[in-house]
């Protein structure tokens, strides 16, 4: 891997300690929300972001959400876990996306559509390890951030930029640091010796020909989410057509991904989001 993308990683800082608690406690067979709920209020950024999400279009509630401890019970153990560390792993990582076209907050929602048409999917279908796959949907793009700092350091934001436009981001990954997103991700999140499953999630998004096979669905699965909620333009006519396209080669289920689809449209245009 490239030595400028190797020294980020190893320069990123320790994971807090409440994001250990939170994947130690997601390991486990028998989760209790209560003791998710001490764990999430030791954190004034998760309970914050919690909050943001809970009250936000994509769920609707008609009363605005005040407590953590409602929070939590409206979200459920998995979403709240995904959102948790997902809010705070980007937030260690905070560089400007200008390589991208985007900003934090477009990369916070494109994540945020993602876990949650992880959650409306999985809900309609039999697959296994459900939690691994919304929090890998929700953390996929991640290693975006440490790309984009070294794009910004060089000064060829507007080139990069430019070739994402002219061809595709993973054409442009590769070109200027010849590797990409999932690649960088799965190495981050090796640095911070999060769980082995979505490390090799992740790791796989775009070596689909070498995946191991208990593996196998769940990157596919991944793929076709990715597709949907990708960060320039999450769930528009182009984005669904590519995630729909790949579901059918895959030979996954494509009529509940488009209820998913539908059910988290009708959320977002509660607050003309889309």
């Amino acid at each position: 891997m490239n030595e400028q993308i190797v020294n980020k990683i190893e320069a990123l800082p320790p994971l807090p300690k409440t994001i250990i608690e939170l994947e130690e406690f997601r390991k486990k067979q028998n989760k209790e929300i209560n003791e998710l709920l001490t764990i999430v209020e030791k954190d004034a950024l998760i309970v914050s972001t919690l909050l943001k999400i809970v009250n936000s279009a994509m769920f609707g509630f008609r009363t605005k959400v005040e407590t953590p401890n409602r929070a939590v019970n409206l979200l459920g153990i998995n979403f709240t876990i995904s959102v948790a560390i997902g809010g705070s792993i980007q937030n260690l990582l905070k560089t400007s996306l200008k390589p991208y076209g985007i900003t934090s907050d477009d990369f916070m929602k494109a994540s945020n559509i993602a876990s949650t048409l992880a959650t409306f999917w999985l809900s309609k279908i039999e697959v296994e390890n459900q939690d691994d796959i919304i929090l890998a949907s929700l953390l996929q793009e991640t290693g975006k951030f440490i790309i984009a700092s070294i794009i910004n350091n060089e000064g060829k934001a507007e080139a990069f930029l430019q070739m994402i436009e002219d061809s595709s981001i993973l054409q442009a990954e590769n070109s200027f640091l010849n590797t990409n997103t999932s690649k960088v991700t799965a190495q981050i999140f090796r640095h911070w010796k999060l769980s082995e499953n979505l490390i090799n999630c992740i790791d796989s998004l775009d070596n689909l020909e070498s995946v191991e096979p208990e593996f196998k669905q769940r990157v596919e699965i991944l793929n076709v989410i990715r597709a949907a909620s990708n960060v320039l333009e999450p769930l528009s006519d182009e984005s669904i057509g590519k995630a729909i396209d790949l579901a059918k080669s895959f030979k996954l289920d494509t009529a509940t991904l488009l209820v998913a689809i539908d059910e988290l449209k009708e959320k977002l245009a509660r607050d003309e989001l889309l």
